[in-house]
């Protein structure tokens, strides 16, 4: 047996460990978009968390996610779908 050569048992352990298993992707929570916020905001101040923080006191569920393709903070929360 050469030193590249895998045992039967050990070729089938790494086909099955590199296969790529294809599951659908999970479904993403709806959200409902309270508020935006630009990304460029002052050093030091977040008023996107300020704002969710804000909610969160009265008792509103909500948190800040980027946006990416806007370059925003959103403040949002999940709805029931």
């Amino acid at each position: 047996m050469s030193a590249t050569a895998l045992a039967a048992a050990d070729e089938r352990a790494h086909d099955l460990a590199s296969y790529r298993r294809t599951a659908p992707p999970a479904p993403k929570p709806a959200r409902r978009v309270l508020e935006s916020f630009p990304a460029g905001a002052p050093r030091g101040q977040w008023p996107a968390e300020s704002y969710a923080a804000q909610q969160r006191r009265e008792g509103i569920p909500a948190h800040v996610v980027m946006d990416l393709p806007s370059d925003s903070y959103l403040v949002v929360v999940e709805v029931a779908s």
